[in-house]
């Protein structure tokens, strides 16, 4: 049990029926009755860990007397009640605290104080491709694939399940982390020691957030700093400012909490809330279901705040109890929030930082697209922005559509150069004038068009254009958790079959869905013929095409795209559409709720406009459109009810960490310490502690160091961290070659983060990367001005040949630097590349402190300034004073750099220091956070 100082008297009983609990009141401190939700559990968190040096009684009068106007200045210790992880960044984990056992050994310690000290799950969903597709064995051979890729992996987890304490694993083929979480591991309010206080969770995935849902503050960490959580580590952050956004009215029919989703995201990233709390809060909060809750919550890294929390209220008792968890539980989760005054007040306005507002009924449907999920859309112009953003992913100028061009005449052209083609199945097909309104006119701009006749034994002939959307992915944790959409698409495949609708044989159609239950209450409501009919078999659970483990295409399809270099479309029901991400073959994706994505398969081209174009023509050869197949929303809400249960929940959730005989028949090793495979591939001994003793040597300037890349605005960790399929003569394919690895059996980054040599090689090797040390070139390559003249060379390569004379390296970036998922193979390749410093204009929130965790400094040019205003090209020699100034407990600042031309010339020019905490100064005085943590347990 957790033992605090009390300053306050805070300690004392709840109960609850006939069980008794500690708890620490709220009410002890004056003040905390005015803070908002989220700052109430952080107060309460710092209630009970006060032990006088960490955490004082000052930080708890700091958060109950908080400001909300201030800038975050005060530092707290946030300590998370448990940590979850999803198997592609918690692998790296679990081989770090297998090897920090070792490591201890080797120091002198105890090997078995290595444990999660803190309850720790890992949810295997990241790792299964979608190979098969449309057709009713795809999920029996996808996992069959999975379990032949990831043996080695899986025998890995297994042993940790085994070798540590409060370590469980979820086995594949169960369901989604963050689905899983709000369904089944989230008690909302957490009991442990006999002490009952807020469920609280750090994660090593971005979308930990949708836990805020239920009321439970989580948000993605990198995964460093989730193994520190894990080893009793406080999690070290500023008090931060809270956005109070609030709801009114409700959602109309017709729109879906997806579409309310793409709104806030928009209004929150035009409003800016990186680094802040969001708390919803209003009357129109209890018009919100919880699982539109979640959905909200899930999207919190996309808006770029910290956490998007609503509190707990009826609604979060209804949830709890439908998803089967015990009455006992339910009765503590109401009585303590009330208590602690933790309860929804819709009449109370608590005091926030910043006020927004958003009408519900003002919500219209929308996508989010080509690359980013702020970018909305509104549906009903996705046709109009789809012509004006092609433009930017081709330069075909010849044969370019007008907006107004006739059907008939797109038809005629057609025909003319594919007479054996059918126009009904053509991609770009266009029955008319766009209608717009007068003062839209003139976005309604023409597209360039490259139509290319596609022969295919399986599918038929059909022609491939520009736009053509070749992957629709119903997938991810964002919406499969969410019963009123995923019924709501089954029943609109429904309608389309009724109708005679068919998808287009071009469109690689996926059903993942995010647990076991969506496939219990499609098949009690009877649903899963109509979506197989349109090609969403069920192909797998969990995080197929929103991680980018879509899968190849079919080749004649590939073929033709790479062949005539087509700008085709990807449509998901996911969080994330950056460029690569997706597919390799797709140069633009989009975000859209799981109806419209099957609606899409069925246009099969983002030229489409749903008011005005048919999908197709019923029996009787009557044009349908999207409103003629749309279910209402009485009938999606009256499925909901009919088909989904308690039962349901606790049947699925009964049995989920024993998984199924292929992962019950592995053969595991048993042993404190893990025997590592001197010839796995897949998992391989952390370099982090090589050479390591108890005390850190020193930290020292830099200098002559080098630009590794030179990167522009909005470089995300997609585009920095080892993610996606491994492309033959990369140096990640060369290493594996050089290993015996078949090409087939190459697998992706992502399945391969427990082997340090393989995600060292795929660092910053994104196929999207431009680095501007580069004329005109994509992917992971960069100038190595170890040789004369600078040649381009792989990043990886150069790194090499720079380590090897001593030289240490640089990046260069501009705003947003790091955006995107909590990746910390993002951090750890970047260290290991040997970067010393970033330089950017502007980062995001986790993946500066992961930098940090791994021992390289992040720093910012001047307000104002970037790389181009100060003329900085890349080819300079770097150095950076003042770093040593940490030595002394001291973090300054800002640094001098001096960039040295090749003819001599020096710009110079002072760099803000992105170490925010004491905290953060500890960890990089350690070498970073692991070596930190290391060093402590050994004294402990």
């Amino acid at each position: 049990m957790t033992t605090s100082n009390d300053t306050f008297g805070a300690k004392g009983t709840l109960e609850v029926g006939s069980n008794s609990y500690e708890i620490f009141r709220l009410s002890a401190v004056p003040g905390t009755e005015k803070l908002p939700y989220a700052l109430k559990v952080l107060a309460e968190n710092l209630l009970r860990t006060e032990d006088g040096a960490n955490i004082t009684a000052d930080h708890i009068r700091a958060i109950a007397e908080w400001e909300p106007s201030a800038d975050p200045s005060i530092e707290i210790q946030f300590t998370p009640a448990r940590v979850i992880m999803q198997d592609f960044t918690g692998v790296p984990c679990i081989v770090d605290l297998a090897t920090m056992r070792e490591a201890v050994t080797t120091l002198g310690g105890d090997p078995n104080k290595v444990n999660p000290l803190s309850p720790a799950d890992m949810v295997i969903d990241h790792s299964v491709i979608l190979d098969v597709f449309g057709r009713a064995d795809a999920l029996e051979r996808n996992v069959d694939l999975e379990y032949q890729r990831n043996g080695e992996r899986y025998q890995f987890l297994r042993w940790g399940q085994g070798a540590f304490d409060d370590f469980k694993v979820v086995p594949p083929g169960m369901g989604i982390v963050h689905q899983v979480n709000i369904e089944y591991l989230a008690p909302t309010v957490m009991v442990r020691n006999g002490q009952a206080y807020p469920d609280t969770c750090v994660g090593t995935d971005s979308h930990t957030t949708m836990v805020n849902g239920l009321g439970v503050l989580g948000w993605g960490v990198g995964g460093i700093e989730a193994e520190a959580a894990m080893l009793g580590q406080p999690v070290s952050m500023l008090i931060p400012r809270v956005v109070g956004f609030k709801l009114t009215g409700e959602i109309q029919p017709g729109v879906t909490a997806t579409d309310v989703v793409l709104t806030v995201t928009e209004m929150l990233r035009k409003h800016g809330v990186v680094g802040k709390f969001v708390e919803f809060y209003g009357a129109g909060v209890a018009e919100v279901p919880l699982a539109n809750r979640a959905t909200l919550g899930n999207m919190s890294p996309e808006f770029g705040s910290t956490a998007a929390i609503f509190p707990i209220d009826g609604e979060t008792i209804n949830y709890l109890r439908l998803t089967g968890r015990s009455d006992e539980q339910l009765a503590l989760v109401e009585a303590y929030a009330k208590e602690q005054g933790m309860w929804h007040d819709a009449e109370r306005e608590p005091a926030y930082s910043e006020y927004l507002e958003l009408d519900l009924n003002t919500v219209v449907p929308s996508i989010a697209g080509p690359k980013r999920p702020q970018d909305r859309i509104l549906l009903s112009e996705s046709k109009v922005a789809f012509r004006k953003d092609i433009h930017s992913y081709t330069s075909d100028a010849e044969g370019a559509i007008a907006a107004d061009t006739p059907h008939t005449q797109l038809d005629e052209a057609v025909e003319e150069s594919f007479p054996a083609s059918d126009p009904a199945t053509l991609s770009f097909a266009d029955d008319g004038a766009i209608d717009v309104t007068p003062s839209a006119a003139s976005n309604a701009v023409g597209r360039p068009t490259k139509p290319v006749s596609v022969r295919s034994e399986e599918r038929g002939d059909f022609v491939l254009d520009h736009g053509a959307v070749v992957v629709a992915g119903i997938t991810s944790c964002t919406n499969t958790s969410n019963p009123s959409v995923m019924l709501g698409a089954a029943l609109l495949a429904r309608n389309a079959v009724e109708k005679g609708l068919t998808s287009k044989p071009w469109v690689k159609t996926n059903m993942a869905p995010g647990s076991q239950v969506v496939s219990d209450y499609y098949e009690k409501a009877g649903l899963w013929p109509y979506l197989e009919k349109l090609g969403f078999y069920l192909g797998g659970y969990g995080c197929t095409t929103c991680i980018g483990n879509t899968g190849p295409l079919p080749e004649e399809i590939s073929a033709a795209i790479n062949d005539n270099d087509l700008s085709v479309t990807a449509v998901l029901s996911g969080n994330r559409n950056f460029e690569g991400r997706i597919s390799p073959d797709v140069k633009m994706n989009y975000l859209a709720s799981p109806p419209l994505v099957i609606a899409y398969a069925l246009a099969g081209t983002m030229d489409f406009d749903f008011e005005t174009d048919p999908l197709g023509q019923d029996t009787e050869g009557n044009d349908v459109f999207l409103k003629d197949i749309w279910p209402s929303a009485q009938e999606i809400d009256d499925t909901i009810k009919s088909t989904i249960s308690q039962d349901m929940f606790r049947k699925s959730y009964a049995t989920i960490f024993d998984g199924d005989e292929r992962w019950r028949n592995l053969d595991t090793p048993e042993g404190d310490t893990f025997e590592w495979d001197p010839n796995s591939t897949y998992v391989r001994k952390a370099p982090y502690f090589d050479g390591m003793e108890m005390e850190p040597a020193p930290v020292t300037d830099i200098t002559g160091a080098r630009v590794l890349a030179l990167l522009g605005d909005s470089v995300t960790t997609d585009h920095i961290s080892p993610a996606g399929p491994i492309k033959p003569g990369t140096p990640a394919a060369q290493y594996l070659d050089e290993h015996g690895v078949e090409r087939k059996d190459y697998n992706s980054l992502g399945s391969r983060r427990g082997n340090h040599e393989v995600m060292i090689r795929g660092t910053f090797a994104n196929i999207r990367l431009r680095n501007q040390l580069l004329d005109d070139v994509s992917g992971g390559y960069t100038r190595d001005f170890t040789q004369e003249g600078g040649p381009q060379a792989f990043i990886y390569d150069a790194s090499q040949n720079y380590q090897a004379a001593g030289i240490p390296l640089v990046v260069l970036g501009g705003k947003e630097y790091g955006s995107g998922s909590s990746r910390d193979w993002a951090a750890k390749g970047t260290s290991l590349l040997g970067v010393r410093a970033v330089i950017t204009e502007s980062f995001e929130r986790i993946h500066r402190s992961n930098l940090i965790g791994m021992g390289v400094i992040p720093l910012q040019f001047p307000a104002g300034e970037s790389a181009a205003s100060l003329g900085l090209t890349g080819t300079e020699v770097f150095d950076i004073e003042g770093i040593t100034a940490l030595n002394e407990g001291k973090t300054p600042k800002t640094l001098t750099v001096t960039a040295t031309k090749e003819d001599g010339e020096k710009i110079t020019f002072d760099a803000v220091v992105r170490i925010d905490t004491p905290g953060e100064a500890d960890y990089y005085r350690n070498g970073g956070i692991l070596q930190y943590v290391l060093r402590n347990m050994i004294r402990g």
